[in-house]
């Protein structure tokens, strides 16, 4: 296998199967911050496209192994939703896949960029970016899905981060580099038995497979404004599982942004399925907690005071399940 990083010559690239006759590369260079996947802009004689690569590790932190053939996963999650009236519209073109290289090829969406600034003090949010997003939900919760892959691998990987590490007294992770005094108080969950036994059997749950296909990772940095709208990426996450799982992560980074209650009266103006109330607050206290003082921290404008009291919410959703 061909393992490529960010500075791979246009020589090496131009030497993998991935290419049309006469098709001259003319450079390549990062597409973002990603996190899990290697991702560049590659600019030829005919087109621009994006490549994805995974390895067997996670990109952004080299010392967790991660499943190689997730890529393949969002392959298959593209393919589903290219046939949605609906969906198509929200995700990148599928152009190739090589599953020895583990390499994607998909259209390039241009110079976009993510949500991520909700996080900012005083966002404001566009009318018709938060209408693509409950659009988008609304939609592929709605597809009939009967054979996408379990996708068990990346959720066990997923599950040490959502459920495990971040409650582990001892995890090598000093919260007070990310904010002083973090660590102090985090120590008040990563001790507290009841607190432990709900996420295990949330965990449990989360483990189990359901009848809903889920993006699994819907958050802002999977949200990309481009000039043709909202776009909806970075798929390898995708699962069957519960509605409320999805539901829980994007209401838990409404909480982390300070965005009103009211936007989630309003989102769920446009979300026609049934769920229940507790699983989605669970799954909501969960990713509160996880992105406070586990591993995949957030650029947060939050005090500590403000942390703090997120973290006292979190609880209390996860142990009214």
């Amino acid at each position: 296998m061909t393992d490529l990083t960010e500075y791979s010559s246009l020589e090496t690239l131009s030497t993998l199967p991935l290419w049309q006759e006469n098709e001259k590369l003319l450079s390549a260079k990062p597409a973002g911050e990603s996190n899990m996947n290697l991702v560049l802009r590659v600019k030829t004689s005919l087109r621009s496209v994006i490549l994805k690569q995974s390895k067997p590790y996670v990109r952004k932190f080299p010392q967790i192994p991660a499943p190689i053939d997730r890529t393949e996963i969002e392959l298959c999650y593209y393919q589903l939703v290219e046939d949605d009236e609906k969906l198509s519209h929200y995700s990148p073109k599928v152009i190739l896949y090589n599953p020895e290289l583990h390499i994607l090829l998909i259209e390039d969406l241009g110079d976009g960029r993510d949500l991520t600034d909700i996080y900012k003090k005083g966002y404001q949010w566009e009318t018709n970016d938060f209408l693509s997003i409950s659009t988008y939900l609304n939609a592929l919760h709605k597809l009939e899905v009967s054979n996408f892959p379990d996708n068990r691998e990346m959720k066990k990987l997923n599950h040490e981060h959502l459920f495990v590490f971040p409650f582990m007294e001892e995890n090598g992770f000093d919260l007070d580099t990310i904010q002083p005094g973090l660590q102090e108080i985090s120590l008040n969950y990563k001790t507290d038995t009841p607190l432990k036994n709900a996420l295990e059997r949330l965990g449990k749950r989360y483990l189990s497979t359901g009848t809903t296909l889920l993006h699994g990772d819907f958050y802002p940095a999977s949200w990309l404004k481009t000039e043709s709208g909202i776009k909806i990426i970075d798929t390898e996450f995708a699962y069957m599982g519960d509605c409320e799982f999805d539901l829980g992560v994007l209401f838990a980074h409404f909480d982390l942004a300070a965005i009103e209650q009211s936007q989630h009266h309003e989102f769920l103006k446009h979300y026609q399925h049934r769920y229940a109330e507790d699983l989605v607050n669970a799954y909501r206290g969960m990713e509160i907690m996880r992105r406070i003082i586990g591993i995949a921290q957030l650029p947060l404008s939050l005090s500590l005071e403000e942390k703090k009291a997120l973290l006292e919410k979190a609880r209390n959703l996860i142990l009214a399940k």
